[in-house]
Parts: structure tokens; C-alpha cells; sequence
């Protein structure tokens, strides 16, 4: 038999039931990955759509921003809320719970006919997104503690694998003219069969808490996670610009027919997808304080790429890169927070996502805003600096290792 872990003992003797006893690592490995490949699944579905919702609501960027502004303020809103929740029922409980509302909650922007019921269904799909978020990256936490290996960045390469094969969906249904409600019941049902057949195999554990005085409702991140929130609000501010105008810089800058626009879209997630499976050899070769600078040189690098050169291939080559530069530095950074020693995991990641996730409340509305005033080809070379500010921030911390 193969010898277990300390970390392994624990997880295994907090299991309640016989079955998850018998789960190995391997067989935990990849139900959790399967929750974080469906949530990308669902995420891309929406954002390979965004071109469609523009181009039949007649909106331009300024108004599109403000729209894209609802998904980020629904994911702020549970903030103050989503770890005490999954600190309570476990992140096994919340995902079963959460994982349908946010396949469901998809259905339901394609009923939006407007830019203000478009808005309120955002609002709903980011509150149920970021309760099920916070629940899998505990549980992926958890799990990468089972298995023993510094796994975090291959469950969200997982992720990254189910944006592509969302926007891989996507861009075959356009083209066969699919409508979106069917699109996107289809993904709905695919994740309600994912939960069905993979949650009995997820973990019932929590990092025991660590602070033994009584804890408030929200507390305010402090020391590391800080800075480690910086860093992946510089990381989520380029996520954010990709997943929300990529198929529309490709549609507006690089002059591409509104059916193939994915492309961008798609070649920013397949090499995000990559180098999250990578992620492992590259920690162990680079370390994670030398690979967060070398991530934001990519990122700066390929933004300007793409920027400089709007052709076609300069473009997809430069999207490439910046897929390269983001796929390693949210999770390194959510390993990093939940496996301090100061505060519990679940609120952990909570305190250092509550920072990140500003970059998505307001970078969708500040690209469309500096689009309108001057053009998305120069608001894109704004993102670029954000690179160049993670390399500074990880100077500073002497506690990754």
C-alpha cells in the first residue's frame, strides 16, 4: 500500500462517510477537476457570446462596459458572505449547492433583451459564480493538500481546459446559427450530469482554523495577503480584458468577420489552459517568486505584441502569450494564501479574491470607457502595465517560496 501523507491521514479521518474513504487521491484529483472544468465551461459560454449580446442590442463599448460591470459587482456582493458560508457547510456541501445555481443562472441571460435585464441576470450569474468560485478553490486547496504535490495550477488548468472547450462550443453553435437559450441549456445540463456523478467523490474537509479567538463576519486582508491581492488584481484585470473584449478586439481592431472573432478569445485560453498544466514543472524549475516576475514579462510582452501589431497572426501570437503570462499567477497566489498558517483557508483565499475581484468590477467598464473616448487598441495597451507592477510586487514579499 502506498504510504499516506499526514496532510492525507486528516483529510481521510474528516470524511464522514465509507465511500469517500475509499476515494484515492488520483480518483479526488480529478472530480475536483471536473467542477473547475464545467465552471470554465460555463464561464466561456457566456463570454464567446458577448459579441452576439453587442451587436443585438446595439450597444457600443462605453455601454457594454457599464453592462459587464453588473457579472464583477454580483461576485463583490458575496464576498462578505462566501467564506463564513463555506467555513459553515463545508466546501463540499456548498459546491453541490452552488455548482447547479451557477449552471441554471447561465439560461437565464440568454432571456435578456435588453441592456438592463442583461445586467440583472449578470448580476445573478457573478453572486452564484463566486459562491461556487470560493467552494472549489477551498476544495481544490484541500485536494492538492491530499495528493501531496503542488497541483493548484493543473485544477485551474482544468478551468482553462473547459473556457476553451466552451468557446470551441460556442464558436461551432454560431456558425450553425444555434440560438443562445439552447446553447446554453445544453452547457446547464452537461454541469447538473457533471454534479450528479462527481460530488460524492469530493473531500469534506477544512483547513482546521488556525486563530483559536472568535474571528468577525469579514475581516479586512492584512500583511502578505495584500499584496498577494494586488498581484492577482494586476493577473485578473488581464484575465478580465481577454474574457470580456478579445473576440471584440478581434472583431473591431483586427478586422476579423464577427463569426471567427473566438479566435482571439480561443488562442488566449489554449495557451492559459497549457501553461496551467505546466504549472507544476515550471514551480519546481523556476520556483514561484521567480516564476510570478517571469509571468508578468509575458504578460506585458505579448500585450504589447498585440497592440503594436493588430495584424492576425501578431495578434493570436501576443494573446498566446498573455494566456502564458496569467495561467500560473492566480493559482501560485491562492495556494500561497490558503496554505498560510494565520487564517483558515476558506477565508484565506476569500480576503486575497475579495482584491482581485475589483480588477473584474472595474476593468470591463474601463476598457469600454477608454475605447469610447479614444480606441480598444489603445485601452488595451493601458493593461499592459500591470506586468510590469506584478514583477515590482513580488520583490516585496520574502515569504514565497
Amino acid at each position: 500500500m502506498e504510504e499516506r501523507t499526514q496532510e492525507q491521514e486528516i483529510l481521510i479521518k474528516q470524511n464522514d462517510k465509507p465511500a469517500l474513504k475509499q476515494s484515492s487521491p488520483k480518483q479526488v484529483r480529478l472530480a475536483i477537476s471536473a467542477f473547475y472544468f464545467m465552471q470554465g465551461v460555463c464561464f466561456a459560454s457566456w463570454a464567446s457570446r458577448i459579441p452576439t449580446f453587442k451587436s443585438s442590442m446595439g450597444l457600443n463599448d462605453a455601454e457594454l462596459g457599464s453592462i459587464l460591470f453588473a457579472l464583477p459587482a454580483g461576485q463583490i456582493i458575496t464576498m462578505f458572505f462566501s467564506a463564513k458560508l463555506t467555513t459553515h457547510f463545508g466546501s463540499k456541501k456548498m459546491l453541490r449547492a452552488t455548482a447547479p445555481l451557477y449552471a441554471i443562472a447561465l439560461t437565464f441571460l440568454a432571456l435578456a433583451t435588453t441592456g438592463w435585464q442583461l445586467a440583472a441576470f449578470l448580476v445573478l450569474f457573478g453572486i452564484t459564480g463566486n459562491l461556487c468560485n470560493i467552494a472549489l478553490n477551498t476544495q481544490g486547496v484541500a485536494g492538492e493538500n491530499y495528493y501531496g504535490k503542488p497541483i493548484m495550477s493543473s485544477f485551474h488548468g482544468a478551468w482553462s481546459i473547459g473556457n476553451l472547450t466552451g468557446a470551441l462550443i460556442a464558436l461551432g453553435l454560431v456558425n450553425l446559427k444555434m440560438g443562445m437559450y439552447t446553447h446554453f441549456w445544453m452547457i446547464a445540463l452537461i454541469s447538473l450530469t457533471n454534479v450528479l456523478f462527481n460530488a460524492k467523490k469530493l473531500l469534506n474537509y477544512n483547513k482546521p482554523d488556525t486563530v483559536v479567538e472568535k474571528t468577525k463576519f469579514f475581516t479586512m486582508p492584512q500583511g502578505i495577503l495584500v499584496l498577494l491581492g494586488v498581484i492577482a488584481f494586476c493577473s485578473m484585470a488581464t484575465e478580465g480584458t481577454m474574457f470580456d473584449w478579445s473576440a471584440i478586439y478581434f472583431e473591431d481592431v483586427v478586422k476579423l468577420p464577427h463569426n471567427k472573432a473566438i479566435i482571439g478569445y480561443a488562442s488566449f485560453m489554449f495557451m492559459m489552459a497549457s501553461g496551467r498544466f505546466m504549472g507544476v514543472y515550471l514551480i519546481g524549475k523556476f520556483g514561484r517568486k521567480n516564476l510570478l516576475q517571469i509571468s508578468g514579462a509575458i504578460i506585458s510582452l505579448g500585450m504589447a505584441l498585440a497592440v503594436i501589431f493588430p495584424y492576425l497572426i501578431t495578434a493570436i501570437f501576443g494573446f498566446m502569450l498573455i494566456g502564458l503570462g496569467v495561467s500560473s499567477i492566480v493559482p501560485m497566489v491562492y495556494s500561497i494564501a490558503g496554505n498560510n498558517k494565520k487564517v483558515p483557508a476558506g477565508k484565506a483565499i476569500t480576503m486575497v479574491s475579495s482584491i482581485g475581484y475589483f480588477a473584474f468590477l472595474f476593468g470591463p467598464p474601463l476598457i469600454g470607457y477608454i475605447s469610447q473616448l479614444s480606441s480598444l487598441r489603445y485601452s488595451f495597451g493601458i493593461i499592459s502595465v500591470f506586468g510590469l507592477l506584478i514583477i515590482s510586487l513580488v520583490t516585496k514579499i520574502r515569504e514565497i517560496n
